[in-house]
This record gives C-alpha cells, structure tokens and sequence, in this order.
C-alpha cells in the first residue's frame, strides 16, 4: 500500500446519519448502490487500528458497502454496533417485533420503559451515535424481495428458519448475500450464503512472508533459504522471486509450493527452463509470498439445511453440531405451531419439542434435548456477544473479500456454564418457578439459571484492569448480566489512559467529544445508562507495586474476582501474582486483529498466567540495525532510535546537566573512561558546537544531518567495505543478508528528501524550546542555501560486521592511549565548565506519539527510514506500515473483542456460588479458547492444572503457602516452619532481603532470632513496612535429613 493511494478525509463534525421509516417497496436513500460508484473518504484515524488487521483494500471495501441488519434482538444489536464501529457506509436497521421483557437481559440500548415499542426504533438513535461516518436507516416494515435486494448484505437474525429460506431465496435472485444468526440460553448458531462464485482474495488476512535465499537447484525445483532464516510456509502457499542476479527469475509469475522442511521448499518445474545457467549460491536472492485469490461456493438454506456443511465449535462435542441442527429446526417448528416458546424447566414442553424434530435427526442424549428445550426462552448477553461479533466478522469478509468465511453452519453451546451437582445453584434442581418470568430486566438470564443465582450474580464484587477494547466490552457485558448490581455488588475498574479517536473504532463506550478524557470515567458513565442498577467505581491509577497502598490487602479482600484487559504483558503478570497471593479468580484474555484468547485462572485448580510464558521475540541483531539492513523493519527500527538519541535521550540528559552540575558529574566520574567521554561529548555538541540560537540554525542543523546519515556515512562504510571486497574465504562481502548500499545527495525536489529536513528541523527547534519554521518554502530555501561539506574518508574508523564487534566497539569508544583519552576528557570538562548555565535553556524531551499525525514524530521516523532503505535498495514502506511498526501497534477489531469478552464472561458464570463464596466447578468445566476469525478457527481447552511439587509426602501447588499469625520472632518462625515442614531451614528471605542465612556470624543471627521478625525485616530492609501491609511473604531454603534441596510453599506472615 502506497500513501499515495490513501483518501484522508477531516473528522465528522456532525453526525452523519439519516433517520427515517422506510416503506418495504423502497430502497435506503442513503444506501449506495452495490457497484460501489459512491466513493467514501477514510478517515485513517480513526480506523488506523482496523486497517492494520484488514488492509488499506479491505477498508475500501466496507465504506462502500451497504448492510441490512433485520431483528434487533441481543444478536442483531450486537451485529449492528460491531458494524458501524467497522465503518460500513451503510447500516440499515430493520425490525417489526416489539421490545419484550425477555429482550433486556441483552439489549444494551433498551431500559423497562421501552417494553412494548418497536426493537428497531429503541435502540436506533444509540447506534447512530457509535460512528458518525456512517449513515444509518431505519425501517419497520415487513421485508419483501423489492427492498432487500438493494442491499449487498443482508443479515437475519431472530427469525425462523422458514423466514431465512425466504429472504436467501430473494437474496439469492439478485445475487445479494445473505448471514443469519439466533441465540437462546447458552446456544447460538450463525449461517452463511454468499452464493456460488464467491472470490476470496486473502484466505488468512496474514502478512506475506518474504524469506532469503541461500541456493537454487533449477533442475529439481529445491529451494534453500539462508541459514537460520526459516520460511514459514505451508504447502500450497504461491510465491515469486525478486532481487535476483538472474532478472529472468524475478519475472516468473507467482508458482505454488510444497515444503520439504523448514528452510527448504519446492516448486516443480517452474524453473526447469534456467537449468544449467542458475545453480550454486544466488546472491541477494529472496521469495516472497503472494495470496492468489480462490473461489467458494455456496449452498442456499433450502439445500443447506437437508445437506448441512458444519463448522466444528468444540473438538470434544464432535457429534453435537448435527444434533443442534435438529434441535434449532425443532424449536422453530414448535413455535410456529404453538405461537410460543417453550417454558423454562417445563419437562411437557421438553416433550413437545421432542415431536418437532425433523425425521432424519440423529440420536442425541436427553439432556441436550431437554436442557437446549428449558433455555428457549433465555437471553444471555454473553452468548449475544460472542455470536454477535463472529456474524458481524463474517459479515465484513463477505463485503471486503478478505479472509476465509464460515462454511456454513456454526452451531455453539456453553452448557458447561450450568452450575452443577456440587453447586448450591445445582441447575438440575431448578424448576419452573425457579425461573418463571418476573417482568424485569433480568428475565432472561433467570430463564437459564433461576433467580437465586441471579441475586449471587448481583451480590459479586469484580475489578476489570484496563477499559480499552476488551474492557469496554466486559462492563457492557457486566451491566448486563447485573453483576455488582445489588446492594452489595460492585465493579472497580481502573485504567490509566485518556481516550484517543484511534480508540473509538472498537471501543464503543466512548465518542469524539469524550477525546482527552479519562477511560475509566466515561466508560462508567457510558455503561449506567444500560443499567442504571450497577455499582461502579471508576479509578485511574495503575496496578503495580507502586500503587499497593490503593490495591493493597483491604482491596483485594473484598474481590471476588479479577479481569484483565490488558495491553501488556509485564502488567498481566502482576495482576496474575496479586490474585494467586489473594487465592482470587484472573480471568484473562487478549486480542490481535482478527486472533484472540481467554485464559481461565482458578485458585487451587489451575496454573497461573505466569506458569508458562511465549517464548521471547527474536531480536534483531545489533550490527544489522546499525550497518546491514536488509528488510523494511530494520531501518524503521533504526529511524526510531535516531528519534530517541535525536530528540528524547539528549534533551533528558542536558536538562539533568542543568539541574544540578555537580551531582551529574558527580556520576558520570562512576562511569568508565570510554563512557564518561561519550557522555561529556554529548553535553559538548548539545551545548557548544551544535547549540542552536535560532530555528534557522535548526534547519541548517537537519540538513547537515541528511548528509551524515545518508552520504558521509555510506561514504564511510563503502571506504571499509568496497563493492568487490571478498571474505578471507573468497565469497563477496556484500551478500547474503548484506546489501551493498549507495550514498544519497540532497534533492530538495524529492519529496523524502524535504520532509526529513522539514520534520527534523521542526523537532530539533522543539527540543532547544524554539519556535521551529514551519513554513514550508523558507525551509526549503534554507536547505537549499546550505553548503555541504565535502567528504573525506576516514582511517582507523570502526564498523562492526558482527554483534561481537559491536559490544566491543561500544565499550572501546575513547581511540588513542590513556593519556590522549585523558587529554579528551580534561578538554571535555574545560568547555563545558566554560558555560554561563544561566544562559542556556532547558530543552524539552519530546516523547514518540504515533496517533498526532501534527507532531511530525512519525514523519520523521517515516522519511528518515526510507532514506535509509533507499541508501540499502531496499523496498519502502508508506506512512501507515512505518507507524505501526515503529508505534508497536497491535491490530485490532472490534468483532474479535466482542467474541473474546463474551467468552470471557461465560466463564465468570462457573465462578458464581452463594454467598461469595469459591465455586465448586470442576477444571473440566472450565475453558481456555484460542480463535482465529480469519480462517475461521476456534478451539478450546481444559485449563492448566496447578503443577503438584512435593515435600516429605505432602503435595502442594503455586496456590499453597504456611501462613502465620504474629507477633512471632524470627527464632520462632523458624521453629514453627521447621515443625510444620519436617526439614531445616538454611536460609529465609523476602524479596532481596536476606533476614537469615547458615553462613551469617554466629553472633548476628542469634541477635536475630531473638528479635521480632518485622524488626529484622526493617533492619535488612532499610526501611519500615508500610502502613497498608498487613502481611509480608517470606520464602525458606530448606533441606532433608540427606542435605538435599527442597522446596515448600512460600510463607505468609501476618502481623496485622
């Protein structure tokens, strides 16, 4: 994608939105026709976060689509929000039925007093205002063949499957696509029909890989990659070549692979034709992949329910999707003969539906049929949620294209969310009164799981750390379900961050106005509106050690459980380790583009968060960033640096210099010779040689710095390492991961050129506290007055060729012997004592902000990795791909968040037990998902057990610990430990502080013993136990009677 082909429009300032009833003979008047010849502006902001998971192509795509979504229930309010936050051009919202009791378990934009009005006309206004760049209809007509088939999507929802077939039937006639969806209880189930030549132009959404070649055999079609570069294909995968020696290779058109290991690959024949003429090592070589379109067919609901092609939701329940199918074909039957739904916990009803079933259905266990029977009339908001955003993602792959759609039927069930036998909520002991209807919100959710686990739910006090995406999305889901809605309850919710427009593409709780304004504060306003019951507290301090004195002792003690949403994953861990030392339930979860996972932690049951981990990120090697780049990723990494040494690292150092000399030079006499003179040096071109005294100067300073990086320094590297140079082995220095580079001479004309001195210029004069030159025309006058400085090379210059070599440069900077190092360093000392410090201005450190397209941060970063990469021939990236790498920004989607948070909270449902205390919920009914809605993959798994380790014969897990009440002194703790484990103690520590050790003076540790243990925790400690600490962790080297290690649980001693 080029920046040349993005269309960047202004904010909205007013809500674009148009609101009317349309009769069924007519088309949305807002809706563009299907060829898309209404072109909309992206506003690249906004959506930045989207099309870093779709592409720049996709994005196009969804704003000329135009949608129907008819039946507003939970599933179709769901679908629409989650469609409008994509940015579809056109959302038209469709519904005749009248908003019921039973709707408001899940219809967030529904409140008592709109029972009895059209679903469709509630809930309009609300999801109009989610996206002000996209235009929404309304219409509560009956549908008819002449209005849907000017839509390119149509998506059903809560309609019989009689009324599906009817509407694919139209859809089908004008060559329209057509997804429906329905949910009751803890069952849903999505189709699909987009027809018979449906084209997919990216099967996975996946970024092409590109991969360096080592060795091409013509004849036999093998191909090796370089050493240590693995290909991380999969058969079938296309590829072409590009950057060979050979130019004929690099015409070839794309040719599919079969894999013969993980750094070799075959292609057939497709280069039998070069046999003989290019063999041995290719320099410079490399393959890219590339996603060659495929085509999908379809069958129409009038085929597809007699030949049902099914998506697997769950490995272990193999046979239940043919089974469910049956069922959703009953229960629609029953209705439509008895004009009602079966009755929660009515076994006559069970029986009814029994005779509904199609004649073909399979056997099936009676408890699916009478517990699928018993939820007909459930509501579930998680549910909801999860089907709500998969359709709403199969939806945005019909309109764009792009990734793999669902074929053609997903049929889900949670029912390990029923409490079970050992449950005081036990579900198979409710009866019809346990769940008959009240006539309030929480219908039904009573359906599923009787009243009295729904005052529990009310009762429970959770925390959610973080209100981005995920958050936003559980307080919804929360408020919905009534959790911490009662007398007792409570949500705590904290998150550090003000809101971005970048977060309002999927972060739904928030709109324009609120930019600038604290996440959790207005997501806890937001989310009252959809249930005024709820008791929320926003907070907006982090969750570290640094804040232990806000989430201390007293806080977690009144938690029943913890949520992450989190962005991080040293902050995940943290959370993790405060709720296994709290014995708290963590149930996390996480999201990237269209990828996403939840993780159940449960005290005593399963590991931690932090009992396995990924492995870490390979890092790039020092001497590629620095000299030999050879992909896109290094020299944006590279200009990011620059942009920290430029702009950030200098300005924190002089304004430290400033604050206080003494103390400053004080430390830098602590350092070595090599880094006290790369310091003072610092200080030295920052406050004598370089220091700017007006903006112009600035420009002079930028344009001075394009010949360093991009001509003296090349210049330099060519001197040390000319083009032809052969290795002490005879192969060509510049090859394999090593491009030969070429110097770059200014051209004010270039466009890249002039905004690394415009941007650069702006930033430097920022930094010195300058007003910078932002007109345009005088910077380019400036630098075209500037007179470069001719290049000599220099001997004696280092550069490194490997990570070694640049470890040992950096520790050697001062050249020369000790006293020329000597002299360097008094001469640095002299001039910078010279200063008249009440001369100089402090600077300004300027921090990388990725999403201030007016800051000129990643304009900088954008022109200056370009150049680098021009310097390097190698292929550039525009603005948008230069952001995301070197702002470290994670794709996302709504609809993936969506999914994960309804997953999320259908495992908060098994932790739910009377009276807050600990569910009895066996590990089997507890489940880990991995889901990847491009494919689309979803997959579950048992959690983790708790690892067992041993000590004598008593097991015991990371959940474990002695815990002790004081005072006690130090003698006796270990006296008490030593009694209740069995083993000796040889030393005993809490954190880094040592309170006892074998090896300490005799005299010291009988001193010790004597005291109170807290008194020798302040003594090694240096420092007294804060206030909010009720209790300190101890943990004990032990050993046996043959002197072996063991290992026993850590110690909790409590002292308040």
């Amino acid at each position: 994608m080029q920046s040349s082909d993005l269309i960047i429009e202004e904010p909205a300032t007013k809500k674009a939105k148009i609101i009317c009833e349309l009769p069924n003979s007519e088309a949305p008047k807002n809706a563009p026709k299907s060829n898309g010849e209404q072109m909309a502006a992206i506003d690249t902001n906004l959506y930045s976060r989207q099309i870093y998971a779709l592409g720049h192509s996709a994005m196009e795509h969804l704003r000329k689509a135009s949608v129907l979504v008819s039946g507003l229930g939970s599933v179709g309010v769901e679908v629409a929000k989650n469609l409008i936050l994509g940015g579809v051009r056109s959302v038209t919202l469709h519904d005749t039925k009248a908003l019921a009791f039973r709707d408001l378990s899940a219809h967030f934009y529904a409140k008592e007093s709109d029972v009895g009005t059209n679903r469709a006309k509630v809930c309009f206004d609300k999801l109009a205002e989610l996206n002000d760049t996209v235009n929404c209809a309304l219409s509560v007509e009956n549908l008819s063949e002449d209005f849907v088939k000017q839509f390119d999507l149509v998506v059903l929802t809560d309609a019989s499957f009689s009324t599906q077939t009817e509407v694919n039937g139209w859809t089908r006639n004008h060559r329209k696509m057509f997804i429906s969806a329905d949910a009751r209880g803890l069952f849903s189930y999505a189709f699909v029909d987009l027809g018979d030549e449906f084209v997919v132009n990216d099967s996975d959404g996946e970024t092409c890989k590109e991969v360096l070649v080592e060795y091409i055999d013509c004849e036999s079609g093998d191909v090796m990659t370089l050493e240590g570069a693995f290909h991380q294909l999969e058969d079938g995968d296309h590829v072409v070549f590009t950057d060979f020696e050979h130019a004929e290779l690099n015409e070839i058109p794309p040719v599919p692979v079969t894999l013969k290991g993980s750094n070799v690959f075959n292609i057939g024949n497709a280069l039998a034709a070069f046999s003989g003429t290019v063999q041995g090592p290719v320099s410079r070589g490399r393959v890219q992949q590339v996603k060659v379109p495929k085509k999908m067919s379809f069958k129409p609901l009038s085929l597809a329910l007699a030949e049902p092609d099914f998506m697997i939701w769950d490995f272990a329940k193999f046979d239940e999707p043919a089974q469910l199918h049956a069922l959703w074909q009953a229960l629609y039957s029953f209705e439509a003969t008895k004009n009602y739904s079966p009755s929660p916990r009515s076994d006559a009803d069970a029986k009814l539906l029994k005779e509904n079933l199609p004649k073909d259905s399979p056997e099936m266990p009676d408890s699916l049929l009478f517990n699928f029977s018993y939820q007909a009339c459930g509501n579930l908001q998680p549910i909801a949620s999860l089907i709500g955003g998969l359709v709403a993602q199969e939806a945005m792959k019909a309109v764009t294209h792009h990734t793999t759609p669902l074929k053609q039927f997903l049929y889900t069930d949670s029912l390990e969310a029923l409490p079970g036998a050992d449950s005081t909520f036990d579900a198979a002991k409710l009866g019809t009164n346990d769940c008959a209807p009240r006539n309030n919100r929480y219908d039904g959710q009573a359906a599923v799981f009787g009243w009295a686990f729904q005052e529990a739910l009310q009762q429970q006090k959770w925390f959610i750390v973080g209100a981005g995406a995920i958050g936003c999305e559980l307080l919804k889901n929360m408020a919905m379900i009534g959790l911490g809605c009662g007398n007792n309850g409570s949500l705590t919710i904290t998150d550090p961050d003000t809101i971005e427009v970048s977060n309002l593409n999927r972060q739904f709780l928030f709109r324009r106005p609120d930019v600038g304004k604290k996440k959790s504060e207005v997501a806890a306003r937001s989310v009252k509106a959809f249930n005024s019951a709820i008791h929320i507290n926003p907070m907006s301090e982090i969750v570290a050690e640094s804040t232990e004195h806000i989430f201390g002792d007293d806080f977690f003690a009144r938690l029943n459980g913890v949520c992450n949403a989190l962005d991080n994953v040293e902050a995940r861990r943290y959370v993790d380790r405060r709720c296994v030392y709290y014995q708290l339930p963590l149930l996390e979860s996480g999201t990237m583009g269209a990828k996403g996972n939840t993780q159940v932690v449960f005290p005593h049951l399963t590991e931690s968060y932090g009992s396995t981990s990924d492995p870490p990120e390979k890092e790039t090697p020092i001497c590629t960033l620095r000299n030999f780049p050879y992909q896109i990723h290094h020299t944006i990494q590279w200009a990011r640096a620059k942009f920290t040494d430029y702009f950030t690292s200098v300005a924190e150092a002089v304004n430290q210099y400033l604050d206080n000399v003494n103390d400053f030079l004080h430390r830098v006499n602590q350092m070595t010779f090599s880094q006290r003179i790369e310091v003072l040096s610092t200080l030295e071109r920052a406050l004598v040689v370089e220091y700017p005294k007006s903006a112009e100067e600035c420009v002079s300073w930028a344009r001075e710095l394009f010949d360093t990086l991009y001509h003296n320094d090349i210049a330099q590297m060519l001197h040390n390492f000319p083009s032809a140079m052969l290795t002490a082995q005879g192969d060509k220095f510049w090859s394999g991961t090593k491009r030969c580079p070429h110097t770059l001479n200014f051209d004010v004309n270039n466009p890249e050129h002039f905004e690394f001195v415009f941007s650069a210029s702006i930033l430097r004069a920022q930094s010195y506290s300058l007003a910078p030159i932002t007109d345009r025309k005088k910077v380019a006058q400036l630098a075209m007055a500037y007179c470069s400085r001719p290049f000599r090379p220099q001997e004696g210059v280092r550069i490194a060729v490997t990570d070694a070599e640049a470890t040992a440069n950096d520790g050697n900077t001062a050249n020369g012997d000790e006293d020329e190092t000597e002299s360097r360093l008094n001469d640095l000392n002299v001039k910078l004592a010279r200063l008249k410090l009440e001369n100089i201005r402090r600077m300004t450190p300027i921090d990388f902000e990725k999403d201030d397209d007016s800051n000129h941060h990643v304009d900088f970063v954008t022109s200056a990795s370009n150049l680098r990469a021009e310097n390097y021939n190698i292929e550039k990236a525009d603005r948008m791909k230069t952001k995301q790498i070197a702002g470290k920004i994670i794709p996302a989607l709504a609809t993936t968040t969506a999914l994960v948070s309804g997953l999320v909270c259908i495992e908060l449902y098994k932790t739910i037990e009377a009276d807050g205390k600990r569910s009895t919920a066996p590990i089997e009914h507890f489940k880990n998902a991995f889901i990847n809605l491009a494919t689309p993959f979803i997959a579950f798994s048992e959690p983790g057990k708790a690892q067992k380790k041993k000590y004598l014969d008593i097991d015991f897990t990371l959940w474990d610990r002695f815990e002790i009440d004081g005072p006690m002194t130090l003698g006796q703790l270990i006296d008490w430990v030593e009694s209740k484990s069995g083993l000796t103690i040889s030393m005993i520590s809490s954190g880094v502080s040592l309170l006892y050790a074998f090896f300490q003076p005799a005299k010291k540790v009988a001193e010790r013993k004597d005291m109170d243990l807290i008194a020798v925790f302040e003594e090694v400690s240096r420092g007294k136990v804060p206030d909010h600490r009720r209790a300190i962790v101890l943990e004990a080297l032990t050993q046996n009677e043959e002197n072996e290690d063991v290992d026993i649980p850590f110690i909790k001693y409590n002292f308040r």
